[in-house]
Protein backbone atom coordinates (compact mmCIF):
# COMPACT_ATOMS: atom_id res chain seq x y z
CA UNK A 1 0.00 0.00 0.00
CA UNK A 2 2.65 2.07 0.80
CA UNK A 3 4.25 1.94 -2.93
CA UNK A 4 1.27 2.48 -4.36
CA UNK A 5 0.96 5.87 -2.63
CA UNK A 6 3.67 6.87 -4.23
CA UNK A 7 1.89 6.80 -7.60
CA UNK A 8 -0.06 9.75 -6.05
CA UNK A 9 -3.57 7.37 -6.99
CA UNK A 10 -5.15 8.46 -3.45
CA UNK A 11 -2.91 11.53 -2.46
CA UNK A 12 -0.54 11.03 0.65
CA UNK A 13 -1.48 11.56 3.94
CA UNK A 14 -5.60 11.78 3.65
CA UNK A 15 -6.70 10.21 5.62
CA UNK A 16 -8.18 7.33 2.90
CA UNK A 17 -4.22 6.45 2.10
CA UNK A 18 -3.34 6.01 5.70
CA UNK A 19 -6.59 4.35 6.35
CA UNK A 20 -6.00 1.83 3.72
CA UNK A 21 -2.06 1.49 4.86
CA UNK A 22 -2.95 1.08 8.15
CA UNK A 23 -6.17 -1.42 7.94
CA UNK A 24 -3.73 -3.78 5.55
CA UNK A 25 -1.09 -3.52 8.76
CA UNK A 26 -4.34 -4.25 11.12
CA UNK A 27 -5.22 -7.51 8.52
CA UNK A 28 -1.55 -8.86 8.30
CA UNK A 29 -1.40 -8.34 12.39
CA UNK A 30 -4.51 -9.98 13.47
CA UNK A 31 -4.29 -12.81 10.76
CA UNK A 32 -0.94 -13.70 11.82
CA UNK A 33 -1.54 -12.97 15.08
CA UNK A 34 -4.78 -15.46 15.37
CA UNK A 35 -2.61 -18.09 13.47
CA UNK A 36 0.72 -18.26 16.38
CA UNK A 37 -1.92 -18.00 18.79
CA UNK A 38 -4.08 -20.98 17.57
CA UNK A 39 -1.23 -23.28 17.06
CA UNK A 40 0.22 -22.15 20.70
CA UNK A 41 -3.21 -22.44 22.47
CA UNK A 42 -4.57 -24.88 20.19
CA UNK A 43 -7.57 -23.36 20.52
CA UNK A 44 -9.55 -24.45 17.72
CA UNK A 45 -7.43 -27.63 16.97
CA UNK A 46 -7.13 -26.82 13.10
CA UNK A 47 -3.19 -26.42 13.57
CA UNK A 48 -2.44 -29.22 16.28
CA UNK A 49 -1.06 -31.26 12.97
CA UNK A 50 1.68 -28.32 12.95
CA UNK A 51 2.97 -29.25 16.45
CA UNK A 52 3.21 -33.36 15.80
CA UNK A 53 6.66 -34.47 15.27
CA UNK A 54 10.29 -33.24 14.86
CA UNK A 55 9.10 -31.04 12.09
CA UNK A 56 6.97 -28.38 14.24
CA UNK A 57 6.09 -26.39 10.69
CA UNK A 58 2.50 -24.03 10.83
CA UNK A 59 2.71 -23.38 7.01
CA UNK A 60 0.08 -20.55 7.24
CA UNK A 61 2.53 -19.30 9.71
CA UNK A 62 5.89 -19.03 7.82
CA UNK A 63 3.64 -17.80 4.48
CA UNK A 64 2.03 -14.89 6.70
CA UNK A 65 4.86 -14.06 9.00
CA UNK A 66 8.46 -14.48 6.25
CA UNK A 67 6.93 -15.02 2.55
CA UNK A 68 4.10 -12.68 1.97
CA UNK A 69 6.58 -9.64 4.03
CA UNK A 70 8.97 -10.75 1.46
CA UNK A 71 6.66 -10.65 -1.09
CA UNK A 72 6.03 -7.25 -0.06
CA UNK A 73 9.16 -6.16 -0.24
CA UNK A 74 10.44 -7.33 -3.73
CA UNK A 75 7.14 -5.36 -4.73
CA UNK A 76 7.66 -2.10 -3.05
CA UNK A 77 11.21 -1.93 -4.56
CA UNK A 78 9.94 -2.40 -8.34
CA UNK A 79 7.16 -0.55 -8.07
CA UNK A 80 9.18 2.43 -6.37
CA UNK A 81 12.01 1.76 -9.32
CA UNK A 82 8.98 2.19 -12.02
CA UNK A 83 8.43 5.32 -10.16
CA UNK A 84 11.54 6.38 -9.86
CA UNK A 85 13.49 5.73 -13.36
CA UNK A 86 10.26 6.36 -15.46
CA UNK A 87 7.85 8.42 -13.85
CA UNK A 88 10.23 10.88 -12.45
CA UNK A 89 12.90 9.96 -14.55
CA UNK A 90 15.95 10.43 -12.34
CA UNK A 91 18.61 7.92 -10.90
CA UNK A 92 20.11 9.30 -7.84
CA UNK A 93 17.39 8.35 -5.50
CA UNK A 94 17.66 4.53 -7.03
CA UNK A 95 21.21 4.34 -5.10
CA UNK A 96 19.57 5.28 -2.02
CA UNK A 97 16.89 2.11 -2.93
CA UNK A 98 19.54 0.24 -4.26
CA UNK A 99 21.91 0.51 -0.79
CA UNK A 100 18.65 -0.11 0.97
CA UNK A 101 17.67 -3.29 -0.69
CA UNK A 102 21.67 -4.95 -0.36
CA UNK A 103 21.53 -3.47 3.47
CA UNK A 104 18.17 -5.15 4.10
CA UNK A 105 19.85 -8.35 2.36
CA UNK A 106 22.90 -8.52 4.72
CA UNK A 107 20.85 -8.24 7.55
CA UNK A 108 18.85 -11.55 6.44
CA UNK A 109 22.06 -13.21 5.77
CA UNK A 110 23.54 -12.37 9.53
CA UNK A 111 20.19 -13.74 10.52
CA UNK A 112 19.44 -16.97 8.91
CA UNK A 113 23.41 -17.78 7.70
CA UNK A 114 25.75 -16.39 9.91
CA UNK A 115 23.70 -16.63 12.99
CA UNK A 116 24.34 -20.28 13.77
CA UNK A 117 27.84 -20.07 13.79
CA UNK A 118 27.97 -17.11 15.64
CA UNK A 119 25.72 -18.85 18.46
CA UNK A 120 27.68 -21.81 18.72
CA UNK A 121 31.42 -20.07 18.82
CA UNK A 122 30.00 -17.75 21.38
CA UNK A 123 28.15 -21.11 23.32
CA UNK A 124 24.55 -19.49 23.34
CA UNK A 125 25.67 -16.01 24.09
CA UNK A 126 25.13 -14.02 20.67
CA UNK A 127 23.45 -14.63 17.64
CA UNK A 128 22.77 -12.81 14.39
CA UNK A 129 20.41 -11.01 15.69
CA UNK A 130 22.00 -7.63 16.79
CA UNK A 131 23.36 -7.27 13.45
CA UNK A 132 20.65 -8.34 11.30
CA UNK A 133 18.42 -5.37 13.78
CA UNK A 134 21.49 -2.97 12.55
CA UNK A 135 21.41 -3.38 9.42
CA UNK A 136 17.57 -3.60 9.03
CA UNK A 137 17.56 0.09 10.67
CA UNK A 138 20.07 1.02 8.46
CA UNK A 139 17.98 -0.54 5.84
CA UNK A 140 15.46 1.60 6.89
CA UNK A 141 17.73 4.38 6.89
CA UNK A 142 18.16 4.33 2.94
CA UNK A 143 14.51 4.09 2.08
CA UNK A 144 13.81 7.34 4.02
CA UNK A 145 16.75 9.23 2.30
CA UNK A 146 15.58 7.38 -0.74
CA UNK A 147 12.09 9.07 0.14
CA UNK A 148 13.17 12.11 0.94
CA UNK A 149 15.34 12.74 -2.12
CA UNK A 150 12.37 11.96 -3.92
CA UNK A 151 9.90 14.47 -1.91
CA UNK A 152 9.86 18.22 -2.86
CA UNK A 153 9.26 19.60 0.07
CA UNK A 154 12.14 20.69 2.19
CA UNK A 155 12.99 18.92 5.47
CA UNK A 156 14.74 21.18 8.10
CA UNK A 157 18.16 19.93 9.89
CA UNK A 158 19.04 21.58 12.77
CA UNK A 159 21.75 23.81 11.87
CA UNK A 160 24.28 25.14 14.45
CA UNK A 161 23.35 26.45 17.63
CA UNK A 162 22.89 23.84 20.45
CA UNK A 163 21.09 24.23 23.48
CA UNK A 164 20.63 28.10 24.93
Amino acid sequence: MNALVGFQLIDDGTPASIGLISASAVALFIGTGYIALDTAFSWTGHFDSSLTGSNNRNIGLYVLYQLFPLVCLVLFFLLEAVLVLRVLGELRPMLYLVGAGLLFAIGQIFQYVISTHLCQATSGKINGALFETLFTLLSVMGVWGFWSSITEDDWPLPVGGGYN
